[in-house]
C-alpha cells in the first residue's frame, strides 16, 4: 500500500493475508463464537449462584455444593437445549434437501432454469449464469441447488451430538472458574476474589467475542463485564436477605 492509498484498499495483485477464504471458515467461527458464549454463560450463572450462597451463609461446604449443582444443571441444560435446537434445524434441512431432490427428479429442466436465474440475480450475464448452472448441475446437481437456493451443504449438516457436547464442555470450562475460586479463597476475601476473577474472565470472553464478530472491543467488554457484575450483585443481595430472613 502506498503512502497516499486509503487504508483498507489493496493494489491489484496485492493479497490480503488476514482475510479468510476457507469455505468452512464461517462454520468454524460460528462454533468458536458459540463456545465463547457457552463459557461466558457458565462463568456468569455459576458465579451468581455461589456468590448468592456466600451472601446467605459462611458454610464453605454449602457454597461448594451450590456451585457443583449450578455447574451440573447448567451444563446439562445447555447440552439438552443445543441438542434439541440443532436436531430441529437438521430435520428441517433434511426435509428441504429431500424436497429439492424430488424436484430435480421430476423437473430437471425447470430446476436448471431456476438455478440459472439465481446466478443471474447475483449479477452474472445470462450466458455465464447458464454455463455455470449447467456445469455445476453436471458435477453435483443436488449440492448446487441446495447451496444456491437454501444455503445448505448436504454433506456438511451440523451434528446435534457434537453441538451438545461442545456446549456442555464450554459451559463447564467457564463454570469451573468461579467454583474453584470461591472454594479455595480465604473466607474473608472469597466473594471479592471471585468477583475480581470473574470480571477478568469476562474481559477476556468479551474481547474474544468482539474480535470474532469484528465489533468494537471496548463496548463489548464493558457490556460483558457490567452484565456479570450486575448478576453477581443482585444474587449476592438476594442471598444476604434470604440468609437473614431464614437464619
Amino acid at each position: 500500500m502506498t503512502a497516499d492509498q486509503p487504508a483498507g484498499l489493496v493494489t491489484p495483485g496485492e493479497h490480503q493475508t488476514d482475510e479468510p477464504h476457507d469455505a468452512n471458515v464461517g462454520s468454524r467461527l460460528n462454533w468458536l463464537r458459540a463456545g465463547v458464549l457457552g463459557a461466558n454463560d457458565g462463568i456468569v450463572s455459576t458465579a451468581g449462584v455461589v456468590v448468592g450462597f456466600a451472601g446467605a451463609t459462611n458454610d464453605r461446604g454449602a457454597i461448594i455444593l451450590s456451585g457443583i449443582a449450578a455447574l451440573s444443571a447448567g451444563a446439562m441444560s445447555m447440552a439438552a437445549g443445543e441438542y434439541v435446537s440443532v436436531s430441529t434445524q437438521r430435520d428441517s434441512e433434511r426435509a428441504l434437501i429431500h424436497l429439492e431432490k424430488r424436484e430435480l427428479h421430476e423437473d430437471p429442466d425447470g430446476e436448471l432454469e431456476e438455478l440459472t436465474q439465481l446466478y443471474e440475480a447475483k449479477g452474472m450475464s445470462r450466458a455465464v449464469a447458464e454455463q455455470v448452472a449447467v456445469e455445476l448441475t453436471e458435477h453435483d446437481a443436488l449440492k448446487a441447488h441446495a447451496e444456491a437456493e437454501l444455503g445448505i451443504d448436504p454433506a456438511d449438516l451440523t451434528s446435534p451430538w457434537q453441538a451438545a457436547g461442545a456446549s456442555m464442555l464450554a459451559f463447564v470450562v467457564g463454570a469451573l472458574l468461579p467454583l474453584l475460586t470461591i472454594s479455595f479463597s480465604p473466607e474473608s476475601m472469597r466473594v471479592w476474589v471471585t468477583v475480581a476473577s470473574v470480571a477478568a474472565a469476562l474481559v477476556l470472553t468479551g474481547w474474544v467475542s468482539a474480535r470474532l464478530g469484528r465489533s468494537p472491543v471496548p463496548r463489548a467488554v464493558a457490556r460483558n463485564v457490567a452484565g456479570g457484575l450486575v448478576a453477581m450483585g443482585v444474587t449476592y443481595l438476594i442471598g444476604v436477605v434470604a440468609g437473614v430472613s431464614l437464619g
